[in-house]
């Protein structure tokens, strides 16, 4: 079954290849896209009622069927956003039907990497499915050939690389450790192997924490966690709309999905989890801070917006941090959430480029008066990002914050709402900016694209409902995930 889910986006990415009619590369993407939401919908239910799959290579736990629902659901939206969006700049000969083609080539690539990092047991073949994405991800960053997306893409590449090799180096120290116990065995990096308390009990202590500090910043890199965060606000500004979000919502995601994997590794051994949840606390908060002043001082919507991310990657590494079974239940609620509500206000950045042709906040005015469905979207999405009730994302933060009350951690829950009151200031003062005014008369009025504000409805929708009602199946779903962390067992 696992097989099959790597097998669609493959497939779906080697059909796009031969072909040139637009309208027939959106088709084989689009259904590449909708086939790989039913096989992780399929996939999720058969592990949520009957627990873990472990197919050798391929594994697929609570944890990792709850990342390839985010992958398949904002690769899907992405995927339906990106054919007005695309389709418009086709017409306006932006980009070649080639460009167009290479583009869904690409995108079902990405997928078929992230798919890959979630379902890998091994963790050398996670470690090489991360840098997949990069590989994958590069040329959609670079996608536009002006002279500053390929300068991000580069960017990216470089930062990202160096990233990905000090993991490399963690990956190899945990081996090191693990093999001294296993012999020369295959399994000596297996997920489900190394999670054997026998095996945990006898792993070198010293190794795991420095492979872990390589781990954290290597992977952190890809996170986006500051001080490593330098390559994210120009890859996400730069990229086109479909591909901000992917990156945003999922691939961030991706990456905090491997760090999670080693964070299981050492709060199961003797190292336990004080040294790991230290670290991921710390690295979370500095994030936060600095996403807080650039998103005070932001010019650019789209770089805002990237911020954001780095704001909200840094929110759920406080969550592991703090530890406890509410702020971890918190940390990973808040990972659906982001990707919810960052996916739509991407998706309303798309429209807002498109018609009025700039990036600058100042640039924007009068959002309300020329589309007014994006603006009520917009003014939406902003208020759930920013933690407002009733959205969710205003429930996961609490969980978080209560979690740090809770477990007396008050100085990280003082400093922890500090900077979240500043994000919430900042930016909302920029939302209000372009949602009010008067724009120029140069500045067409109308929707750009008829059904994009319906995608986006949706998710709104999604996070308004996930805030004032939590499905059982999430809940239960959320608690199982917890009790990885809190040593309980599936």
């Amino acid at each position: 079954m696992i097989e099959l889910l790597l097998l669609v986006p493959l497939v779906a990415t080697f059909l796009c290849y031969p072909l040139r009619r637009p309208r027939a590369v959106e088709i084989v993407s689009l259904s590449g896209s909708l086939v790989t939401m039913a096989a992780v919908a399929y996939l999720a239910y058969r592990v949520y009622t009957g627990g873990t799959i472990d197919e050798g290579l391929l594994y697929v736990d609570i944890l990792s069927a709850y990342v390839l629902l985010l992958i398949a659901f904002v690769g899907l939206m992405a995927n339906l956003y990106s054919v007005s969006y695309l389709g418009r700049d086709l017409e306006e000969g932006a980009i070649s039907e080639v460009k167009l083609r290479n583009f869904h080539l690409f995108f079902q690539m990405f997928i078929f990497t992230m798919v890959l990092v979630a379902v890998s047991d091994n963790l050398g073949i996670m470690w090489i499915a991360i840098e997949g994405t990069t590989l994958a991800s590069a040329y959609l960053v670079g996608f536009y050939d002006r002279a500053t997306s390929v300068e991000a893409a580069w960017k990216y590449l470089i930062i990202c690389s160096v990233g990905i090799t000090l993991a490399l180096l963690g990956t190899v120290l945990l081996y090191a450790s693990s093999v001294s116990f296993l012999g020369e065995a295959s399994d000596a990096l297996s997920w489900s192997t190394l999670m054997d308390p026998q095996v945990l009990a006898n792993l070198d202590v010293n190794l795991l924490r420095i492979a872990f500090i390589f781990v954290l910043v290597g992977y952190g890199t890809k996170v986006g966690l500051a001080p490593m965060h330098t390559w994210l606000p120009d890859a996400h500004s730069q990229a086109p709309t479909p591909v901000s979000a992917l990156l945003s919502a999922v691939l961030l995601n991706c990456a905090m999905y491997g760090i999670l994997r080693f964070h299981l590794i050492l709060s199961g051994s003797a190292v336990g989890p004080g040294f790991s949840s230290g670290l991921l606390l710390l690295f979370g908060m500095l994030s936060l801070a600095t996403a807080a002043a650039f998103i005070v001082l932001s010019k650019d919507y789209k770089r805002m917006l990237a911020y954001s991310s780095i704001e909200h990657m840094g929110i759920i590494a406080v969550g592991f941090g703090i530890g406890g079974p509410l702020a971890i239940m918190g940390a990973l609620f808040h990972m659906l959430n982001h990707a919810l509500t960052k996916t739509l206000l991407f998706f309303g950045a798309g429209n807002v480029l498109q018609r009025y042709g700039t990036r600058e906040i100042a640039g924007v005015k009068g959002l309300a008066t020329v589309m007014p469905a994006t603006a009520v979207l917009v003014a939406g999405g902003a208020l759930a990002i920013v933690g407002c009730p009733p959205f969710a994302t205003f429930l996961s933060e609490f969980m978080i914050l209560a979690g740090a009350i809770d477990g007396g951690d008050l100085l990280a829950a003082a400093v922890y709402l500090g900077l979240l009151a500043v994000v919430f200031a900042a930016f909302l003062y920029h939302a209000g900016r372009t949602l009010f005014g008067n724009a120029g008369p140069e500045v067409e009025h109308g929707e750009v694209g008829r059904w994009r504000p319906v995608l986006m409805a949706v998710l709104l929708v999604a996070v308004m409902v996930l805030g004032l009602y939590m499905p059982e199946v999430l809940e239960e779903a959320l608690e199982r995930m917890a009790s990885l962390f809190t040593g309980g067992s599936l």
